[in-house]
């Protein structure tokens, strides 16, 4: 049976935060993302950043519950039986013997994740950018920093499957 480790996505959702904090700061993309955006320092401060930062955490969560289904195959095993083990017949058992722990390390996590992010992520922020009429530099921007952070997030919900250990690599 698969389990969610729900401590490794909670962990996971805290890294579009951190991420945040480095890849937004002035020194780093933050003046060209706030020139990009159409952002002031005065626009900035009028915002509830506490409730910013739950909001986050919440949706990030939500982010790493996605990404275990992008991240963790077996899943899709138990999608083929509908969800219900009991269900599942011999065949089922035997795959999930053999393979239930297949592909579960950080790096394939990271793969995949990254994936998602040039394939959907980028798509995704470039065809609003294109309608709001922002430039390219905004979408290259703001798809580095979700590609890079669904590809650690990803790594992590993926390599951490177990509460007693991490995979980094995939074990042969």
């Amino acid at each position: 049976m698969i389990q969610t480790n729900f401590l490794a996505i909670l962990f996971a959702a805290l890294i579009p935060l951190l991420m945040g904090f480095i890849w937004y700061n002035p020194k780093v993309f933050g003046k060209a993302w706030m020139r990009e955006s159409g952002l002031t320092e005065e626009k900035l401060k009028g915002a509830n950043m506490g409730v910013v930062f739950i909001l986050s955490i919440i949706l990030s969560f939500l982010i790493g519950m996605f990404l275990q289904f992008v991240t963790i195959h077996q899943f899709g095993a138990l999608g083929m039986i509908g969800g219900d083990t009991t269900l599942a017949k011999p065949s089922y058992t035997a795959f999930m013997h053999d393979y239930g722990s297949a592909y579960r390390s950080f790096g394939h996590g990271a793969l995949h994740s990254f994936m998602t992010g040039i394939f959907f992520v980028f798509p995704l922020i470039a065809i609003n950018a294109m309608f709001e009429r922002k430039s390219w530099k905004y979408v290259f921007i703001n798809t580095g920093f979700w590609t890079i952070t669904i590809t650690l997030m990803g790594g992590i919900i993926c390599g951490w499957y177990a509460m007693d250990g991490f995979n980094w690599v995939t074990q042969k």
